[in-house]
């Protein structure tokens, strides 16, 4: 190695030399970061390295008004954040759809070239692998690192700035050129194999929680309370997409990519770009086989389309685009012994068989639980207790039973006898659902309803869940502990205890929590005290409203008064009302069932009218307000010629209006191409604008 020429002591640095030694130190260390993490090829012992970050603290220290936004030592001992700040994405974080087959990928391939008119031509792709950790969102301003948060719930994530500092990987200024004045540069933080063994070591021998995965250990790192906690754990980093930017910087996913790399971040080194189908199928293959022999977990490999612009004519469907795919491995597999079956009650009333295991390494991940899904199931699969099993985690997630191992059954075993009451201290009958017809499905419910205090604990878990009013600190322990002493039994109460002196006293007096947890736990409720529209039906745990749906409807009824005023009049079986609900798209005759039967029983208005008097419900954002066709209910009927139906909806949504698959007196504009029958028929009837495809696209694009 070569030398060195001694430097001058940092005592006898003038002001303008130490700015001059910290500018170089900084740029400095800031290349041997990226030669040991992203090259694994140091150019420095590890005593030569400290020598540097030892001597750039020196010099800060006789000359901190001098320490710039880029110094090393910003990365550790961060101050000590009270709670995570909420951010809001500048371009929402998406899920994307999931590929599990061949024919899924081919699938994928011909709806791009059928959305885009391209016929037999070959697409261009990226595959990239698919890392297992935890995303996050970098935003850079001018090539300075200003703000890092997590995905949240792909809208708002949270302030995580301090904890993403502490990472090597991300370069506090950009390196290179090109770069955009504001850019939001995301990834993956994740832990390597080597890392996650040698953590969990070091808390097992401290007697401290062990993680299950490298995923769970990596989110658990980012999100500490102390940054310096964060900086003492091993979290790597790989750059992958970007949100907001203010202007253009790539043609291509593949030039973005390599954009990033001359910036200074990491990439996956096993991404390709690849032609056509064939090279889809290929690269999956190729990281299939690849996968047992890498240093960190992948869970499959994403497919993007590589040109931009044909991403942008793509657009997307509900929450996820239509230019990528995530294709997901096989599930693993393993053997293992069934120690019991469990009956658990979710928060709609219905029951859950979960199997009790001999416990189990699948996928690098301890299992001990796996769903049984049904009684059926269970009958079908002739699952018998003290059975050898095949346990398959699917998606690498959810662990479930395959099958049973016959030649290893016991001698004596019995089929299994389901119950027919709830587990629950008050026994209510199970009962089967069945349908409009009236034939029996595969569900049974307890039919206790809220009375059943395991639909109680269950629906209160969810009201706290992520994608619904996201509480931290309130999880299941916590919960049953309050529902116990009878602090919370629904919603509402949450937040009354957040203002209940009494209570929190004799909260800090009990073991496990002082000022600090209850001071923390406050503050978390307190800040969903204004809440979203969507989040706030979400959260009411309606069966059937899920999370795209709540949205739906938030957009549709636009504030809280109107949505209640409009459940209500659906409760009483309102025929406009019902039709009004039964217009939006991804609702149809089961979510107006469930919509009436919860908001015709008396119990859950008078809690959701307690729960609306503790919180202030912001309006629902619209997509656009401003153009010819915001807020219009369009239905497209007959054949397009200029664009395919999806990506006319998409259009049509993008530019606020609402699009319907039936033709009512509600609808204000029905698009009519060639072919078009019934609803063109209907909408004579009814005296509604009908307008050709030319015509439409005419009004849309004044």
């Amino acid at each position: 190695m070569p030398e060195r020429d001694v430097a001058p002591a940092p005592a006898a640095l003038t002001e303008a030399g130490a700015a001059d030694e910290l500018a170089r130190l900084a740029d400095e260390i800031a290349a041997h970061d990226r030669r040991y993490f992203q090259d694994d090829a140091p150019s420095v012992s590890d005593a030569d390295y400290d020598a540097l970050k030892q001597r750039n603290a020196a010099i800060e220290a006789l000359y901190p008004h001098l320490v710039r936004d880029n110094s090393p030592s910003l990365r550790v001992g961060a101050a000590r954040a009270k709670t995570f700040s909420p951010v809001r994405h500048g371009v929402a974080m998406l899920s994307l759809d999931n590929a599990f087959s061949d024919a899924d990928a081919l699938e994928f391939d011909a709806r791009v070239r059928r959305f885009l008119r391209l016929g037999e031509t070959a697409v261009a792709y990226t595959a990239e692998p698919k890392i297992d950790g935890l995303s996050a969102s970098l935003r850079y301003e001018e090539g300075v690192f200003v703000q890092g948060a997590t995905r949240g719930d792909g809208q708002v994530g949270e302030d995580v700035t301090d904890n993403l500092g502490t990472l090597k990987e991300i370069p506090r200024r950009l390196a290179g050129r090109g770069w955009p004045r504001l850019i939001e540069v995301r990834g993956e933080v994740y832990l390597g194999h080597d890392d996650f063994a040698a953590l969990n070591a070091a808390a097992a021998a401290a007697g401290q929680r062990t993680y299950a995965n490298p995923r769970n250990a990596a989110a658990g790192s980012l999100r500490q309370i102390d940054a310096a906690v964060t900086a003492a754990r091993p979290l790597r980093f790989f750059a992958y997409a970007w949100g907001a930017a203010s202007e253009p910087f790539a043609e291509s996913q593949w030039q973005a990519l390599e954009a990033f790399k001359a910036w200074g971040f990491p990439v996956t080194p096993q991404a390709a770009r690849v032609e056509g189908v064939e090279g889809l199928l290929g690269a999956y293959a190729a990281l299939e086989r690849l996968r047992p022999k890498l240093a960190f977990d992948i869970d499959g490999v994403v497919y993007k389309v590589d040109r931009l612009d044909w991403q942008g004519r793509l657009g997307f469907v509900s929450r996820s685009p239509r230019w990528a795919v995530a294709r997901k491995f096989p599930a693993q597999q393993a053997r293992t012994v069934l120690r019991g079956i469990d009956i658990q009650v979710g928060r709609t009333g219905a029951v859950t068989p979960v199997a009790r295991l001999a416990p189990v390494t699948v996928g690098g991940v301890v299992v001990e639980n796996a769903t049984l899904h049904n009684a059926d199931e269970i009958a079908r699969k002739d699952v018998r207790i003290g059975d050898t099993v095949i346990l398959q985690r699917a998606g690498d997630v959810i662990p479930q039973i395959v099958a049973v191992v016959l030649e290893d059954r016991p001698a004596h075993s019995v089929p299994f006898a389901f119950p027919i009451h709830c587990p629950c201290p008050l026994h209510t009958p199970l009962a089967r659902e069945t349908t409009a017809s009236g034939a029996e499905t595969v569900v049974r419910r307890c039919t206790g309803e809220l009375a059943c205090p395991f639909q109680r604990i269950e629906h209160l878990k969810h009201f706290v869940s992520r994608k619904a009013f996201d509480i931290e600190g309130l999880g299941d322990k916590q919960l049953r502990a309050f529902q116990q002493e009878g602090w919370i039994a629904e919603p509402a109460d949450i937040f009354r205890l957040a203002r209940d002196p009494e209570r929190l006293a004799k909260l800090r007096e009990r073991e496990g929590h002082g000022e600090t947890s209850v001071a923390n736990l406050i503050a978390a409720i307190e800040a969903r005290r204004t809440i979203p529209l969507e989040r706030f039906i979400h959260g009411l745990g309606i069966r059937h409203v899920g999370e795209a749906t709540a949205l739906t409807m938030a957009r549709s009824y636009g504030d809280a008064p109107a949505f209640l005023d409009a459940m209500d009049r659906v409760a009483a079986r309102d025929p406009e009302a019902m039709a009004d609900l039964d217009a939006l798209d991804q609702v149809g005759g089961a979510v107006i069932d469930a919509c009436a039967a919860f908001f015709g029983e008396a119990h859950n208005r008078r809690m959701v009218e307690a729960l609306v008097a503790e919180l202030t419900i912001e309006d629902a954002a619209r997509a656009r307000s401003d153009s010819a066709v915001a807020g219009k209910t369009v239905v497209f009927t007959g054949a397009l010629e200029r664009m395919t139906r999806d990506e006319a909806k998409a259009q049509a949504e993008a530019l606020g209006a609402k699009v319907s698959s039936s033709v009512s007196k509600k609808t204000d504009i029905v698009v009519a191409g060639p072919g078009a029958g019934s609803k063109l028929k209907a909408a004579a009837e009814l005296g509604l604008k009908v307008v050709s495809e030319d015509e439409w696209l005419a009004m849309v694009t004044a």
